[in-house]
């Protein structure tokens, strides 16, 4: 196969290469029996009938060597070149560390493979042989073990293809694993496709004569050719779309290729006058590209005994784009070396980049769960203010929007003008729409963003900056908390700038500088009373331990101060708090039956002279059972510029002897005389008998 189209002394490298895989891997055995070296050098074959250069092909061979043999990186790169030692590597697993879970360990592996991929693409040509390989030699291997890889293909290396356009692996992929993970479903419904679609052979030379010939006799010089849809793209279908299979007319497609670009639309107008067109079923992805570079008309038409037929219209190159995608630009052709990177292979770095814009801020686990997320076939193109196009995954929001201009305008966005209108940031934005985004200055990403943002890179910007603002509050909040603990024992606040001391306390607790330390206290993972005692020279020296001073709680304190759910405490309470590792200082009543325990768990609190926000407060309303009742108690509610925040409601078949039925309401109120002012208002109802807050 090589020689076809590989001269005599690359063929001979890939030889070397095979000589030196299955002298490295003698005695090694797949599940299956045979010796492991077929592995690999099938691996290859995938790749050779792709005609991939001599490299890739390779590091195919090679790339188990690493991670199941003794031979390093370092005598790959002596023997084979750095290029394919690179490759190599990319593909390789970590190794085990202690300590690190299974989970952790494939997700450090994925995270390594997509990095070594924003150096060489080809690595992952590499893998998705590599795993096409394993996915057609499932049949040794544990029940368990087919479903858990095969899950994984369909959830990450059959995206991954088709995001980098290589269509010609995704659809085997897909087909495979969905056999191995439902293999019922699967052989149900390739059986219920062939008797659905009949003789399949003869449709579609039927369709294929048809086209040829009206296209040849408008002057159009075109090839047709024809095919099933694969059974996982059906099966798809029939999910998204809650179809029964009867409905699933499109089982055949059709793709004309044709020599130039203004033929694609000349053949259309062909395609419509043969068969007729579907309403709603044609999409221009030759003026709206795909993300992964794939370019095409499609249309959908009623052919034949009225089957509906899906045709696909393009030219020669955008077809050999659409098939090998990103492997394009390494296809081994003589005299064709220098060309430039493809649009797939531009896209697919784009891509990465944008992955690892925030590659430090997230952990190994959840940084595969953004690639998850970003791997969405579904896509909605929209236009900035400029009419510049942006593709964003099906769902986004106008905040996926401004992250994808700019991290910096997805962290300041308050508002957005989509079409000219106003709409909140949780709007999902539909195809061909054109988005403003409104900022302020002083504006910040919002935790609440999370629950409807869809792209990878919005998540983790948002997650990245609240866990620095969580640190920044702990920092502040810790200092001020060692502050009121060194006063109580009466040491002066200058031990703080005393380098000798401070270096003392920080190795006693084996932390690297002060703000470590203030973090620790904010955090509630150290307390400040003990803290405090380290600044003291000599134990004999320490004070007698006065009353604790009360710290101040203005509102502001944000993520290290949490508010009990138990009590609701309202500034105008006496409050204590609760010190939690990991959620800072907890704010209870101190009538609370839960602020009890430890005297060294618990701080002294008070509130600040100028406190800010809302708080919740929750009350208990026992009432008559009347139509209408509610209504009146939440207009209210609302008069006494209060909000409803959660209501409890009664169930009516279980009032009383009395007819009395009780309502829990959880307000959002300034203090605890504005609950006072709710209160005595909802008193004035008649029909209410009490309320009381809880």
């Amino acid at each position: 196969m090589l020689e076809t189209y590989l001269p005599d002394e690359h063929v001979a490298e890939v030889r070397r290469a095979a000589e030196f895989a299955t002298k490295v891997h003698a005695g090694q055995s797949r599940s299956s029996g045979e010796p492991y070296v077929y592995h690999p050098l099938a691996a290859a074959r995938i790749l050779a009938e792709m005609r991939m250069d001599p490299t890739t092909l390779m590091a195919a061979i090679l790339h188990d060597v690493i991670e199941d043999t003794t031979v390093s990186k370092r005598i790959l790169q002596e023997q084979f070149g750095l290029d394919v030692a690179e490759l190599v590597d990319g593909v390789s697993k970590i190794d085990k560390i202690e300590g690190m879970s299974r989970t952790e360990r494939q997700a450090e592996s994925f995270r390594k493979l997509l990095l070594a991929m924003t150096q060489d693409l080809r690595v992952i040509l590499v893998k998705l042989a590599d795993r096409l390989h394993n996915m057609r030699t499932l049949e040794g291997m544990a029940t368990e073990k087919r479903r858990r890889i095969a899950r994984e293909t369909l959830d990450i290396y059959a995206p991954i293809a088709q995001r980098l356009g290589i269509q010609s692996l995704r659809t085997e992929l897909e087909d495979l694993a969905f056999a191995n993970l439902h293999p019922a479903r699967y052989a149900v419904l390739a059986r219920a496709v062939k008797a659905q679609i009949g003789d399949t052979k003869k449709v579609i030379k039927e369709v294929e004569t048809r086209l040829s010939n009206y296209l040849r006799e408008e002057g159009v010089g075109a090839s047709v050719v024809g095919r099933e849809k694969n059974v996982y793209s059906i099966y798809q279908k029939m999910r998204k779309k809650k179809l029964k299979l009867l409905k699933v007319m499109d089982l055949l497609g059709f793709r004309v290729i044709v020599p130039k670009l203004d033929d694609c639309y000349r053949a259309l107008g062909v395609v419509h006058h043969v068969f007729k067109p579907v309403p709603g079923g044609f999409d221009d992805h030759i003026a709206n590209a795909k993300a992964n570079g794939y370019q095409s008309l499609h249309t959908a038409c009623i052919g034949p005994a009225g089957h509906k037929i899906e045709i696909q219209i393009r030219t020669r190159d955008m077809h050999h784009l659409a098939e090998a995608g990103i492997a394009a630009h390494w296809q081994y052709k003589l005299g064709a070396q220098g060309s430039g990177p493809t649009a797939p292979q531009l896209r697919a770095r784009e891509w990465l980049s944008g992955l690892f814009d925030s590659y430090d801020s997230s952990g190994a686990v959840e940084f595969v769960e953004n690639v998850r997320i970003d791997l969405f076939p579904d896509e909605v193109y929209v236009f900035t203010p400029k009419g510049e196009i942006r593709r964003l995954p099906k769902g986004a929001t106008p905040v996926d929007f401004a992250y994808a201009v700019h991290s910096e305008l997805g962290g300041r966005c308050v508002a957005a003008r989509v079409d000219g209108q106003l709409e909140p940031l949780s709007v999902t934005l539909r195809h061909g729409q054109t988005v403003q985004i409104i900022t302020a200055r002083h504006a910040r990403p919002n935790a609440a963003w999370l629950n409807f943002v869809k792209t990878a890179k919005a998540r983790t910007a948002i997650r990245g900056f609240l866990k620095n603002q969580r640190e920044d509050e702990a920092i502040r909040l810790g200092r001020r908390l060692l502050e009121i603990a060194l006063r109580d024992l009466k040491v002066s606040l200058s031990v703080l700038k005393d380098t000798q001391r401070i270096e003392t306390v920080l190795r006693a607790f084996a932390l690297e500088d002060l703000e470590d330390l203030y973090a620790s206290l904010g955090t509630g993972a150290r307390l400040a009373p003990l803290v405090a005692r380290h600044f003291v020279a000599e134990p004999g020296d320490l004070p007698e331990v006065s009353s604790a001073a009360p710290l101040a709680i203005e509102g502001t304190e944000g993520l290290v101060i949490d508010y009990a759910r138990c009590c609701y405490p309202l500034p105008g309470d006496d409050i204590r708090g609760h010190i939690s590792v990991g959620r800072g200082i907890v704010v209870h009543r101190a009538e609370c039956r839960h602020a009890k325990g430890r005297p060294q768990d618990w701080v002294p609190l008070i509130w600040a002279e100028q406190y800010q926000g809302d708080y919740f407060a929750e009350i208990r309303v026992r009432v008559l059972n009347k139509r209408g009742l509610l209504a009146s108690v939440t207009s209210e509610i609302a008069l006494s510029d209060a909000s409803i925040e959660h209501v409890q409601m009664p169930d009516l078949r279980k009032g009383d002897l009395q007819g009395l039925t009780e309502t829990r309401f959880v307000l959002s109120v300034r203090d605890r005389n504005h609950l006072a002012r709710v209160i005595r208002r909802l008193r004035r109802i008649d029909s209410v008998v009490r309320v009381t807050r809880l």
